[in-house]
Parts: C-alpha cells; structure tokens; sequence
C-alpha cells in the first residue's frame, strides 16, 4: 500500500519531492486508481459520503448559481448521516458516480488540522525530523495541507471545544486562512478528487495507511509553522491571518 499512497518517512528522496511539490510518477493516480483509493481510505475508518465535482467554466457541478465552494461539498445535506465506511456502498457511489469527489465527515474518527501549504510544508518536515508519528496527510492545489488525526471527541471542559460551524467550517475559509480544525460538524474532500482549473486536485501525501496521531502531538508544530508564515506575509496585502489554536 505504501508503494501506491507514498514511502515512509525515511525515504528522504521522496519526502523531498513531497514537499517540493514534485510527486514521483508512481504516486501519481489516474482515473483507474480513484476507487481502491477511496475503499483504503474507509478501510482506514474515515467515513466518506459522495460531494459535486468540477464542472466546465471554473462551475460546480451542482445546480447552485454561484456556488461557493465549487467541487468541495457534499451533494446531499444529509451527508453526516450518510457518511458511511461500508465497502460495497463506496463502491456503488464510486461506480454510480464516476466523476464526483467523496468528502470525509470529521469529528466522527478523525479530525483534520487544515493548514496552508508552505507552512504544512515545513511542519511536515519538521515533525518526520522530530521522529514525530504525523499520520495520513494530504495536499490540495488550493494551497492547503491537510494532517488527519484522531478525534478529540467533546473534552470535559467546554472552554476548550468550539464548534467547526464557528470557528472552520468549510465554507469559511477566507475568514480563517491560518490554522482551521475540522472536528465535529465539519468535513474535508478525501483523495483523490478534482479541483476546478486544469490539473487541480486534492492528493496523499502519506496515505491512510499511517496510523492517526493525537491532534496535540502536532499542534504545537503547526501553529508555529503558520505564524512564521503569517508573519512572512503580513505586508503583502489582505494577508489577515487569524490563528485559532
């Protein structure tokens, strides 16, 4: 599995591709691979639900006028309950559906901390550094990285949860571009899935093969790769970086 998501973290000369941005060839997936990848993504517990896909003219595939979040949500409202990690409903979606992308439902398993991509770039080399369990990551040609992880479930104390619906709900990216965490009432698209524009899409990094971390083991690494990167670009104009952690 590893030869088809991406090599463990002692492989240097393909962690430096990763984070160069340069996948090697054979981590590349076509058309062919979208379903087992999706059935080792549920077969690794995140549960998935079927989203919208690109459509032609930078549109989403659904028939919302100004969509948004083009290909990034999911194409039913009932998606929490719908997420499913049942192998043979993934395969009718995948088989019914050839074109759509599959979201993850967080806060079920797993959480994911939503990170931009240069800043993911250097927590990621930093962590596997560290010797650092990091888990399944992928990387969207949005510009973002994404660290699954385990679920934080509902800490005894309140003050310390906030609901993604306030804080890094999908749909609410422009308003928190630094550290997003996707728990409970949240989702993100899974790999493999398109992106509107030519050659866009969502990818593994390291694939779900890799045990899911604590989100705390991470944290710390994350919020300072964002505020180095914050602060690298706090003159370029509407560069506001909020960070929640």
């Amino acid at each position: 599995m590893s030869a088809t998501f991406g090599g463990r973290p002692g492989r240097q000369g393909r962690l430096s591709q990763w984070l160069l941005g340069r996948r090697p060839k054979e981590d590349a997936t076509g058309d062919g691979g979208r379903e087992p990848l999706l059935l080792a993504a549920a077969a690794a517990g995140l549960p998935l639900a079927p989203a919208a896909h690109p459509a032609p003219g930078y549109r989403c595939s659904c028939d919302r006028v100004g969509c948004p979040t083009p290909a990034r949500h999911p194409v039913s409202f009932a998606w929490q309950t719908q997420s499913t990690t049942d192998r043979g409903q993934i395969e009718r979606w995948a088989r019914h559906q050839p074109q759509a992308n599959f979201i993850t439902a967080t806060g079920m398993v797993h959480d994911v901390l939503d990170v931009p991509l240069e800043a993911g770039r250097e927590a990621l080399e930093r962590l596997l550094g560290a010797g650092v369990e990091v888990g399944p990551v992928a990387e969207s040609d949005d510009g973002r990285m994404l660290f699954f992880t385990h679920t934080r479930g509902t800490p005894g104390d309140e003050d310390e949860w906030w609901p993604c619906e306030l804080d890094c709900h999908p749909e609410t990216m422009d308003e928190h571009p630094g550290l997003r965490w996707h728990c409970r009432g949240s989702y993100v698209l899974v790999p493999p899935a398109r992106l509107p524009g030519d050659d866009r899409e969502v990818r593994w990094v390291r694939g779900p093969e890799h045990a899911l971390p604590d989100p705390l083991s991470l944290l710390e690494v994350l919020t300072d790769a964002c505020a180095r990167y914050a602060g690298a670009t706090a003159d370029q104009p509407g560069s506001a970086w909020p960070l929640r952690h």
